[in-house]
């Protein structure tokens, strides 16, 4: 919230605090909540009184431009700055409407170990630990634990951390990250993309509906998360190809995988 110290309406001592007052100071402040249409939150404080809590000394991170690498070291302060903060707030929401969703349509959560005995991806990208006088992984996948959990439940779904020793520094490329991972029983093709196709859309609309600030904080245009609604267009793998050589792919051959 923006807290607005107007000097006529305070004190000397309180205005000249709030101008040497250093950035990410803990403080207690007192005053009157107003409507005001420019803040971000509509409403803003007007400052009455300021208490210090304590003081921060040589702060890191200033409001000028910073390197990732520099961002990374200082994490444990990163996270206080806005955009941080409106993505923690959008992931914590992707989180609580995946439960939702798994919840609603019938699913039991099930937590597969992170150590396992082996890979259901292969093994050429796994982390190897010793466990105890044996060796383990850490999991790349949930995969063949879900599927035997389906056999007794029926529906359902783990989410976790998976890890991949890939030496590719890309955004699709992650050592490790959380991951979804439904299994279904006596299921057919067009169950398992109906239910795919409502969690996508049910995840944007959470998200829309619910963090419309931090959308904002992050400069996003949410014209094109509007359209992600289902029914979804379906397609052959035919005319996927067809489609692809048509916008300039000509490298790509019948049996590849678009992966």
């Amino acid at each position: 919230m923006q807290g607005v110290v107007v000097k006529s309406e305070v004190d000397e001592e309180t205005f000249q605090l709030a101008k040497d007052i250093t950035q990410e100071s803990s403080l207690y402040i007192t005053g009157t909540i107003t409507e005001d249409n420019r803040s971000d939150l509509g409403y803003e404080m007007q400052v009455k009184s300021i208490e210090i809590v304590h003081e921060a000394h040589d702060y890191p991170i200033t409001p000028k431009n910073h390197g990732t690498e520099f961002l990374m070291d200082h994490r444990h302060l990163w996270l206080r700055s806005k955009k941080q903060h409106a993505v923690m707030k959008i992931r914590n929401e992707i989180i609580r409407a995946t439960y939702e969703f798994f919840n609603e349509n019938g699913f039991t959560k099930i937590d597969p170990p992170i150590l396992t005995a082996s890979a259901p991806e292969g093994t050429s990208e796994l982390f190897h630990t010793k466990y105890f006088d044996e060796d383990a992984f850490l999991s790349q996948s949930g995969q063949l634990y879900m599927e035997a959990a389906a056999m007794a439940h029926g529906r359902v779904f783990s989410f976790g951390p998976t890890f991949r020793a890939e030496k590719s520094k890309t955004r699709r490329h992650l050592i490790e990250f959380w991951m979804i991972e439904p299994e279904m029983a006596f299921t057919n093709h067009a169950e398992s993309l109906e239910i795919q196709e409502q969690y996508v859309s049910h995840i944007v609309q959470s998200v829309l509906n619910h963090c419309q600030l931090e959308l904002k904080a992050l400069d996003r245009d949410t014209t094109k998360l509007e359209k992600v609604a289902t029914p979804y267009p379906r397609i052959s793998y035919d005319d996927a190809i067809e489609f692809l050589k048509k916008e300039g792919f000509d490298d790509i051959e019948w049996g590849e995988d678009f992966g």
